[in-house]
């Protein structure tokens, strides 16, 4: 896609507030928008992240409770949950250098600059790595809206939900993940929706933009 039609598929998209149940977004799309999760830039190729695709109904409207009563988690008909690492550890490191030695063949350089890593990020807190993990997921979450708006499939990026109820829902402290953000997937419902006929607001380029040549 050229990059003016990307534009405009990124001034058609907007936070869906209604969705419509009856219309799934097809799996094929689906697969596109994950593919674009998995293939998003992170810090070292470290990947501290996992996502969930969520299309069961009973779990969608469990997670709907505990975040805001947000309808489009139950209207829409898949739930993604971007899921960062508590922290980082020796084993978690490791199994990226021993993926990166297999695809790519021993390279000792490579090997360096892992344990380089981890004499940087292990002994930092716990909480400073899980926030270094979790922005890497939000760079997947700008992958997921910029290909969800090319291939018009609304979705919604929300924070606004209780992350540690999530996580027990889902069973993720039992594998060191913890909830960072939602994204439900659908199809906008054009007559119910209030924020649709409302015109996009951004800042203008001048109070956006500094240029330092």
């Amino acid at each position: 896609m050229a990059a003016s039609a990307l534009i405009e598929k990124l001034n058609w998209r907007y936070a869906t507030k209604k969705m419509d149940p009856a219309l799934a977004v097809p799996q094929d799309k689906v697969e596109q928008i994950v593919e674009a999760v998995r293939m998003a830039p992170t810090s070292s190729g470290t990947q501290p992240f996992e996502l969930f695709v969520i299309t069961n109904p009973e779990l969608r409207a469990e997670i709907r409770k505990v975040a805001w009563d947000q309808a489009q988690i139950t209207d829409g008909s898949h739930l993604l949950v971007f899921a960062a690492w508590d922290n980082y550890s020796d084993a978690r490191i490791d199994a990226v250098t021993a993926q990166m030695t297999e695809e790519r063949g021993e390279i000792p350089m490579l090997n360096k600059y892992y344990e380089n890593l981890k004499s940087t990020y292990l002994p930092r807190d716990e909480t400073v790595n899980h926030d270094h993990a979790a922005r890497q997921a939000y760079i997947a979450l700008g992958f997921a809206l910029a290909v969800a708006a090319e291939l018009e499939v609304d979705s919604t990026p929300m924070e606004g939900f209780d992350p540690a109820k999530v996580d027990e829902i889902l069973g993720l402290q039992d594998r060191g993940l913890r909830s960072v953000v939602l994204l439900p997937l659908g199809h906008r419902q054009e007559e119910a929706d209030w924020l649709l006929p409302m015109k996009k607001v951004r800042k203008p380029r001048a109070d956006f933009v500094t240029e330092i040549a």
